[in-house]
C-alpha cells in the first residue's frame, strides 16, 4: 500500500530518461521525409493546487478546459481521436483524464477500461506506449515522450503497440503537480 487504496504498481517510478522531437513550419517540412505529423490543436489551462479547494475534486477541470481549447483549434471532437497517451503517473489519472478529455462520460471510465476499450485493439486506445508505469517518468522528458509515441502512431511506426487502422488523429495530455497546470495537444497525420 502506498497511499489507500493506491498500490505499489498503480504509481509510476520517477526516472532519468530523454525524447526529441524535431518541429519546423509546415513549409520546411517538405524538406524532410514524407508522412509528416502536424500539431493540429494546442490547449493549456490551471486550477486550484489545494484539492479540498475544488468544486469537484474527482474532476479534473484543468483537463478538460486544456482539451477543449485544443479540439476546438484542431476542429475536431473527442470521437475523431482514435489514440492517446495520457499522463498516468497513478492508475486513478488515467481514468480521471479519459472522463475530462471527453472521451467517456464521469463515471464511466473504469467500464470502459474493463471492457477493453482503451487497449490497442479497443474503440479509444490509450496509452499503447504503456505509459509511465511502464516507461517511468522523467519529468523533462514525459511530455515529449508522449508526442513521439503519437508521432510513431500516426506514421504507422509503433511496431507491436502499433494501433490498428491507421488513425489520423492523436492526443496527447500532459499533467503537471496535482492537475494544476496541463497541456493538450493534438496531432494529425499528413499526406
Amino acid at each position: 500500500m502506498i497511499a489507500d487504496p493506491l498500490r505499489l504498481y498503480d504509481c509510476c517510478p520517477v526516472s532519468d530518461g530523454a525524447a526529441a522531437i524535431v518541429l519546423t513550419s509546415e513549409s520546411l517540412s517538405k524538406e524532410f521525409p514524407p508522412n509528416p505529423v502536424y500539431v493540429t490543436g494546442s490547449g493549456q489551462a490551471t486550477d486550484l493546487q489545494i484539492l479540498a479547494e475544488r468544486e469537484n475534486p474527482t474532476f479534473l477541470n484543468a483537463v478538460a478546459q486544456s482539451a477543449k481549447m485544443a479540439f476546438n483549434m484542431a476542429q475536431i471532437s473527442p470521437k475523431d481521436v482514435k489514440v492517446a497517451e495520457l499522463h498516468d503517473a497513478f492508475s486513478i489519472l488515467e481514468i480521471l483524464e479519459s472522463e475530462a478529455v471527453g472521451f467517456f462520460a464521469p463515471g464511466q471510465g473504469p467500464k470502459a477500461v474493463a471492457r477493453g476499450d482503451t487497449e490497442i485493439g479497443g474503440t479509444c486506445p490509450i496509452n499503447p506506449s504503456g505509459g509511465l508505469k511502464a516507461r517511468g517518468h522523467p519529468w523533462g522528458a514525459t511530455g515529449v515522450a508522449q508526442a513521439v509515441e503519437i508521432f510513431w502512431q500516426l506514421r504507422g511506426e509503433a511496431n507491436k503497440r502499433q494501433v490498428p487502422n491507421e488513425p489520423k488523429y492523436g492526443l496527447a495530455v500532459n499533467f503537471g503537480a496535482f492537475g494544476n497546470n496541463v497541456l493538450t495537444h493534438i496531432f494529425e497525420r499528413g499526406g
